[in-house]
């Protein structure tokens, strides 16, 4: 059991060490940070509901998500190869491209649970 609850300590350091080297090496992890807070400040000091809370929280963790993909691929793509090389080159840009995408996403829910609070139509 004890050698159980270890694994499992472990494991989750793993993961922060490598959400903290994300931060620290990824330039746009580093913009994604800022947005973070920026929203979060944001859905404090409006009082979003419940609901909006939801779709804000899932739209960061989707950004976050792929930022990380992204980032993974990127790092292993390197490690396989240093030269360039067109499928690394296509793979890197379908990873950029799905944060993209995710990135869009978040800005739109941003903007519809945002928007009426700063137009004051809430």
């Amino acid at each position: 059991m004890r050698n159980q609850a270890a694994r499992l300590i472990r494991s989750f350091q793993f993961a922060f060490r490598g959400i903290g080297l994300m931060i620290r090496s990824e330039r746009n992890a580093q913009i994604h940070l800022v947005a973070t807070l920026v929203v979060a400040i944001a859905g404090f000091t409006f009082g979003i509901g419940r609901g909006e809370w939801l779709a804000v929280i899932l739209a960061i963790a989707g950004v976050w998500c792929a930022e990380g993909f992204n980032s993974a691929i990127e790092e292993l793509s390197d490690v396989v190869s240093s030269q360039s090389h067109p499928g690394i080159g296509r793979t890197k840009d379908i990873a950029a491209g799905a944060v993209l995408i995710a990135a869009i996403a978040a800005t739109l829910i941003a903007v519809l649970v945002f928007g009426p609070y700063i137009l004051g139509s809430q």
